[in-house]
């Protein structure tokens, strides 16, 4: 058995699977390397993990501690890899992102299959190459965000509904609308952004009568609304009274947060709740970025995803071309259609959103992107002896080799010699393929082999960058300091649009300095603060973002410099440095209390939770505008005893800057009414010892 796994199918080259097994194994040793550096990487979902690992409840509703106070913004099913690994293993960073690593190297695999089908071996191989070098794809499979298990989901999708049109069987087609049901408790409706794609090819497609085929499509819409629906029902069936809160919406619903704050908001800008509005639509720039058909394309994102994307959309029209006059039920157009169709929604819908919008999104971009490169190459490499099969290879190389120049031109101080053998390379294997199909075969390899190199340096380095420095926060981005900062109205590098919040030299978060924040948090630095001595370099505006990587005893500890992040903003976006003053105080007699404290906002309610490993209640959710607990609610909580300390700062108590939030009520109250505790450089009110009068 073993050999065979080592041999392949006996009908391919000796070459293939170890081939195969090989990119498999590179690409998890290049994910894996230094992973630990980034700690507990994005905190609000490492205090989640830590939270699921210690109550099953907190496991099912995707609590943020413990205690089950509220829940993060999103469903858990991305959260729940996450959770088992750390009840077998622990707490730590390596049993926190490896399952990240391992779906990285999963999405390969299926990227691979898909397109091997179809293109043979060598196409697999380039389509697996492609995404596992493509610089966002190297972050968020390092990171704990939800988009890791998203991207996996939807490349097996679109890998059971190629299937499906193959030969009609209904058992693929359901197989994918519940993974697509599945992949909507990863990341709510960005799941379903390619289901009009898959569901009109295999319409139009399928090799069985119509008739059976709209039947075949219902079948797999109830496998998705069975899949994705369970969980929906019971949160919102189970008694509010005796559940978490549901983080992100405002009225304690799952389904508001689904169509409202992770929905139709992220749209046209009007996430009530967030901390700022979008660009209001096509061509629109706001707090989160240009909107346009070139977003793709621009300062922020280009670096992230779009190497290849030029190459992609010349290899899927000549794909198409080249197929146009096969039947109906084709299976190659069908895959071309498929991962096509799926690269084009996903990214045009990216490209409108006026919301919250991220770069390291477009990591669900890369394996659509990566196929379609890997399938357009191999078809017209068998047709290249034909002048239109040539010339599309051709003109693929001489985009990718431009736009390669043109991205490493935009941070002219890393590899400044790169973006010329890119560029001369790219050029020259282009000349190379416009006679592919007379030369001689070596010619024509050759010239193929020199097009790769030079399309694939440029992503390579920069995931190379990527994978040497650690990355914390809420906003991360791929590739050297700089790569995802833009710059012209709205978009930058800027809070929020871009990876660093102090991006912008003098440019202030919403809520206008340090008065939309309880506690009067800082926001000009990342809110990191000098421990034993050492400078933790937390960034300052228009430097690159770089802030210390999340430490593994406790959300930011460490005091080492370094690291990609979106950082402090009093808490808001990034955790604050939990010394051991602080730590101490918080864990003296903890266990009488329900929560060891109490803090404005998720991510500085995470630090403390992870640096102490005690329930921390997340006032407001993440932004901390949630109406979550109500102020009457809180007090009664403190009548009870079950709050120890509250903690000074953080968070936008404010709902948009103003000071009438609930989290600012609640700041204000306790401020007003209990003893101010100043321990090492943290400050804290003792909920226990309320001031004369209060």
């Amino acid at each position: 058995m073993a050999r065979r796994a080592w041999r392949g199918r006996p009908e391919d080259p000796r070459w293939v699977r170890p081939a195969f097994l090989g990119l498999l194994l590179v690409t998890g040793l290049l994910y894996l390397y230094d992973l630990s550096a980034s700690g507990y990487a994005n905190s609000f979902y490492s205090a989640a993990v830590q939270a699921g690992s210690q109550s099953w409840k907190a496991f099912f509703f995707g609590s943020l501690d413990a205690a089950n106070a509220i829940t993060v913004d999103k469903p858990p099913a991305a959260l729940w890899p996450m959770e088992l690994s750390v009840r077998i293993f622990g707490l730590n960073p390596w049993a926190i992102l490896v399952p990240e690593v391992l779906m990285g190297v999963a999405t390969v695999a299926v990227v691979y299959a898909g397109v091997r089908r179809r293109f043979g071996p060598a196409a697999g191989l380039i389509a697996g190459t492609v995404l596992a070098l493509t610089p966002v794809a190297a972050l968020m499979f390092r990171f704990n965000n939800p988009d890791a298990l998203l991207a996996l989901l939807m490349s097996v999708a679109c890998y059971l509904v190629a299937r499906a049109v193959e030969d009609g069987r209904t058992r693929w087609l359901v197989g994918a609308g519940a993974v697509i049901g599945f992949a909507f408790l990863a990341k709510t409706l960005q799941a379903f952004l390619i289901l009009p794609a898959l569901a009109l090819v295999y319409g139009v497609c399928a090799p069985v009568r119509l008739r059976r085929r709209l039947g075949q499509l219902a079948l797999a819409t109830a496998a998705l609304v069975v899949s994705g629906g369970w969980w929906v029902a019971v949160v919102e069936l189970w008694p509010a009274s005796s559940r978490p809160y549901v983080g992100g919406s405002q009225h304690n619903s799952f389904l508001e947060l689904t169509f409202g704050y992770n929905g139709l908001g992220r749209l046209n800008g009007e996430e009530t709740g967030s901390v700022g509005g979008g660009g209001g639509g096509m061509g629109g720039g706001g707090q989160w970025g240009e909107t346009g058909w070139d977003r793709m394309f621009n300062s922020e994102i280009g670096g992230q995803i779009s190497w290849l994307l030029p190459a992609a959309l010349i290899l899927l029209v000549a794909g198409l071309a080249v197929t146009r006059r096969a039947a109906r039920t084709d299976a190659a157009r069908a895959s071309f259609l498929v991962w096509g169709g799926s690269l084009l929604m996903t990214a045009a819908v990216f490209s409108c959103m006026a919301g919250i919008f991220h770069q390291y999104y477009t990591v669900a971009l890369a394996p659509y992107l990566a196929a379609v490169v890997g399938m357009g190459a191999a078809a017209l490499w068998e047709r290249r002896h034909g002048i239109g099969a040539s010339l599309a290879l051709a003109a693929a190389a001489t985009a990718t080799a431009a736009w390669g120049y043109v991205l490493l031109d935009r941070t002219p101080d890393y590899l400044p010699w790169l973006k010329w053998p890119v560029l001369v390379g790219g050029l020259v294997a282009a000349l190379g393929l416009v006679f592919a199909g007379r030369a001689g075969r070596r010619v024509a390899l050759a010239a193929a082999g020199l097009g790769l190199v030079a399309a694939l340096a440029g992503p390579t380095a920069y995931t190379l960058s990527t994978v040497q420095e650690p990355h914390t926060g809420s906003i991360v981005t791929a590739g050297p300091a700089g790569a995802g900062m833009g710059g012209g109205p709205g978009g930058g590098g800027g809070f929020p649009g871009g990876g660093n919040q102090q991006g912008r030299q003098g440019q202030t978060p919403p809520g206008g300095g340090t008065g939309g924040f309880p506690g009067g948090g800082p926001t000009g630095r990342n809110n990191q603060n000098n421990q034993g001595g050492q400078n933790n370099q937390g960034g300052q505006g228009g430097q690159s973002g770089r802030t210390p990587p999340v430490a593994p005893g406790g959300s930011a500890e460490s005091g080492t410099p370094g690291g990609r992040a979106g950082g402090g903003m009093g808490g808001l976006l990034g955790g604050v440095n939990v010394d051991s003053e602080a730590k101490a105080l918080l864990a003296a007699d903890a266990d009488d209390y329900t929560w060891a404290a109490a803090a404005v906002g998720a991510q500085n309610a995470a630090s403390y939770q992870l640096a102490t490993g005690e329930p921390v209640m997340a006032i407001g959710g993440f932004n901390g505008t949630d109406p979550s607990p109500t102020l009457g609610r809180f007090q009664q909580y403190v009548t009870e005893g079950k709050i120890h300390y509250f903690v000074a700062g953080g968070g936008m108590g404010g709902g948009r800057g103003g000071d009438s939030g609930t989290s600012a009520q609640i700041a204000s109250w306790v401020e007003e009414n209990y003893t101010e505790v100043t321990v090492g450089s943290a400050t804290f009110y003792d909920l226990t010892q309320p001031t004369t009068g209060g």
